[in-house]
């Protein structure tokens, strides 16, 4: 329990930071496309005898260049491209799994296994994290310049397209990250609710920085303990919390919420009448 708190949290982290400049930019579809692009990669890592996050990266750009190509060179427009992509590479990693010889069961790649997370495991989810927090916060400045005008960025003497790819290797391996948490399927989730949750409740994208994470952290402990005391699965039951989080905001945020502008819209028709 002591090491999948520590594995979710830190996970939690690190993904509730990199959601804040993917709901930004409006990469949601292009996280899911790397989070289960990077299938295939964790797998022949793993045949290979080589870290998870070694073949992550590779396929993490592979899908990215596969999408580009494929949207460049064809009538297929964007959103087709990264589904057909991502989709394919998926199932190449679900079909490597089932031939792939392995005295443990690989599934806890895709659905995720924290309560199995080992020593090492948690040693090398930290160290990614750490990796990836230490660039994010470093380049924070020119990743979100690079957010808001791509155009303005390329004028200071940024190169806006380099930035979009260390954007995209750093989301492959926040994807390793949360993998030992959540599994492939739910990373996603991980990636873009922390960081809509935040955009509905700020205005101010630093503010964003620290609020996302925050509230993945504590979606991450609240939703491990709902799991041990009513016996569910532990990765869906944390993102289940972040999900549950996300509908209070949409709800009930005092600006954004649903709530909040029907009261806000009916006090100023009181005062208009009055």
């Amino acid at each position: 329990m002591l090491r999948a708190l520590a594995t979710a949290v830190v996970a939690s982290v690190v993904c509730g930071v990199l959601s804040c400049w993917l709901v930004l930019i409006g990469w949601s579809l292009m996280g899911d496309a790397v989070s289960h692009a990077v299938l295939p990669g964790v797998v022949l890592a793993y045949v290979a005898g080589a870290p998870f996050a070694l073949g992550a990266v590779l396929f993490g750009f592979l899908a990215v260049g596969l999408i580009g190509l494929v949207r460049d060179t064809s009538r297929i427009k964007e959103d087709a491209a990264i589904g057909i992509v991502f989709t394919t590479l998926f199932a190449a990693g679900l079909v490597l799994i089932s031939v792939t010889p392995s005295q443990t069961d690989l599934n806890h790649i895709i659905f995720g296994n924290l309560l199995g997370v080992s020593s090492a495991d948690l040693a090398q989810v930290a160290v990614l994290a750490a990796l990836t927090l230490a660039v994010l916060l470093f380049k924070r400045r020119d990743f979100t310049l690079y957010a808001f005008d791509p155009t303005h960025a390329h004028a200071v003497g940024l190169n806006p397209r380099l930035l979009g790819a260390a954007l995209l290797g750093l989301l492959a391996l926040t994807a390793v990250v949360a993998l030992q948490a959540v599994g492939v399927v739910l990373v996603v989730a991980m990636l873009i609710i922390p960081g809509s949750t935040a955009y509905l409740l700020t205005d101010r994208f630093s503010r964003m920085l620290l609020i996302a994470p925050a509230l993945a952290a504590g979606c991450a402990v609240a939703g491990i303990y709902a799991s041990y005391y009513l016996d569910t699965a532990t990765g869906p039951m944390v993102v289940l919390a972040q999900g549950t989080v996300f509908a209070l905001a949409y709800l009930f945020s005092p600006r954004q919420g649903v709530v909040g502008r029907a009261v806000g819209a009916r006090k100023r028709r009181r005062a208009a009448a009055a």
